[in-house]
């Protein structure tokens, strides 16, 4: 009786801690959320309907690291034109619990990115998305999912050179279906 009590017990105190951890895996539906621009204008996934959806998860302190992926995809998009913006979007949800930067500089920096690559920023000033997406702290993560919010791609830390035509295809493919 007392191991079946101290099991209970147990999983009562581990069970919420491991939903809690629970990740994004390709080939599942991504769990919905709601972040605001710096203007406080609330966005979900669903804010861009029947469009293929490009994530960025950043950290402040990490916003150059995938520089190069994110030029690659705008080339893509406004040069060569292989990426159709009736059916695709990118935005990037700023990290703001993995920066030690006070929130006005992490909306200055978010406004030049914005600006940059004419798109929208959000900010996850608690950590939401590290807790239900399983997403690293003090990174940077790309994420893609198809129409439908079933992801197709995870991509953590920088992204190599000889992988952005693959994730590029990828997205061209998904806009297509």
């Amino acid at each position: 009786m007392k191991k079946l009590l101290f099991t209970l017990i147990l999983a009562a105190f581990i069970l919420p801690y491991a939903a809690a951890q629970a990740s994004l895996e390709v080939g599942k539906k991504a769990p919905e959320w709601t972040f605001t621009d710096a203007e406080k204008k609330p966005f979900t996934m669903n804010s861009w309907p029947g469009k293929v959806l490009q994530i960025n998860y950043v950290d402040p302190d990490e916003s150059d690291l995938n520089d190069a992926f994110n030029d690659a995809v705008n080339k893509a998009t406004d040069v060569d034109k292989t990426i159709d913006r009736e059916y695709f979007k990118g935005f990037g949800i700023v990290d703001c619990k993995s920066t030690w930067k006070p929130d006005g500089l992490v909306r200055l920096i978010a406004g030049k990115k914005a600006k940059k690559y004419d798109t929208t920023i959000l900010f996850d000033y608690t950590g939401t998305l590290q807790n239900e997406w399983g997403m690293p702290k003090d990174s940077y993560t790309v994420v893609i999912v198809d129409k439908n919010r079933i992801v197709r791609g995870i991509y953590k830390g920088k992204i190599a050179d000889s992988e952005i035509p693959e994730i590029i295809d990828l997205i061209v493919q998904l806009t297509k279906e």
